[in-house]
């Protein structure tokens, strides 16, 4: 029988505040970055605090003036997507909050928490974009679009359902196939949307959108990286879970993740949309199939796929904008930087 887990407690004074474990611990809740039980916890704070950003800080207007110009098939799309994304971070929201009931860790209770409000500001940002392009009638309509669109609805269901068991029956083993989902979500379903802003920017079309896509590719790098870190932190301390079942499911789920995200992209990008190739798009998101499955430690579901086969995308995908905007070569400065911070300049 699976092990049930037990929900953080506000205090307990009768624990140490360096938590015994991840989930199912004992920690009095108080949180002492100078001693923490998981010492990865306390850099990935550092670089989350340091990826800060908000919508206020893009602008808007030369997206506002492009926006008409682009063909109907490029406006279709960019509002699906945006609509798409917008349904998937909400969802995540509210995942990492219920992660976060059970994490007895108070320093990876609080990046979880970091992590939630990144959700709000991605959020907020679908909004923001489509404030700036679209009357509010169309805005609406983008986010009611995941209520009545098939293809769209299955590939939401998939995860939805993968995170309902742990909500509904929250154990050890529906929590880590819960993450498996998360890393799916995160990792994988965004990934073709992003390809398409990517796409639109290196043609000097949607620029300041693109940005702020940039901003939350790199966010849900990071959280990604968060969320395998827990995986295998709770193998570690659960280690009777770490079976032949649990790698047999996480290759089955990321092969039919794989298959809905081409789907996907078949439907809304498919082979009308210049400069983007759908053999390669499938490739590209089998790559990061493997990539995913391989960071959570497990075989990688799809022989070869070892390399990027969209090579100008690493431009977007890699470059570091904490410290300038890649696409509008400007500085970003922020009001609160000191020595400590593990940058020069921000």
């Amino acid at each position: 029988m699976a092990h049930a887990l037990t929900k953080r407690v506000i205090m307990d004074p009768e624990a140490p505040n360096r938590s015994t474990r991840i989930i199912n611990g004992k920690c009095s809740n108080v949180l002492n970055w100078d001693d923490v039980a998981y010492p990865w916890a306390y850099a990935k704070y550092k670089r989350m605090l340091a990826n800060f950003w908000t919508p206020f800080e893009i602008n808007m207007s030369q997206d506002v003036k492009q926006f008409p110009l682009l063909t109907e098939r490029e406006q279709d799309a960019f509002l699906k997507i945006i609509g798409l994304l917008a349904l998937l971070d909400s969802i995540q929201t509210d995942y990492a909050g219920r992660v976060a009931d059970y994490i007895t860790d108070s320093s990876i209770n609080a990046l979880m928490i970091m992590l939630a409000q990144q959700e709000v500001i991605h959020n907020h940002s679908y909004s923001y974009v489509l404030s700036s392009l679209v009357p509010k009638q169309k805005q609406d309509e983008v986010f009611e679009f995941w209520r009545n669109e098939p293809i769209l609805r299955k590939r939401n269901d998939f995860v939805t359902n993968g995170y309902k068991a742990f909500a509904e029956n929250p154990n050890v083993e529906n929590l880590l196939k819960s993450i498996v989902y998360d890393v799916i979500l995160e990792g994988l379903f965004f990934y073709s949307g992003f390809a398409f802003f990517y796409n639109l920017a290196r043609n000097q079309k949607m620029v300041a959108t693109s940005t702020m896509i940039n901003y939350i590719n790199r966010d849900e790098h990071i959280h990604v990286d968060l969320f395998a870190k827990i995986f295998k932190e709770v193998l570690n301390e659960y280690q009777e879970y770490n079976t032949p079942q649990l790698a047999e499911f996480v290759r089955e789920t990321f092969v039919k993740a794989a298959e809905l995200e081409i789907e996907w992209a078949n439907y809304i990008i498919g082979n009308d949309i210049d400069g983007i190739d759908m053999y390669d798009l499938s490739a590209y998101i089998k790559f990061y199939a493997n990539v995913r499955a391989h960071q959570l430690g497990f075989d990688r579901p799809f022989d070869g796929y070892r390399t990027n086969p969209l090579r100008w995308i690493k431009a977007y995908e890699e470059v570091d904008l904490g410290k300038s905007d890649f696409f509008e070569q400007k500085s970003r400065q922020y009001t609160k930087v000191n020595i400590d911070n593990g940058f020069d300049e921000l």
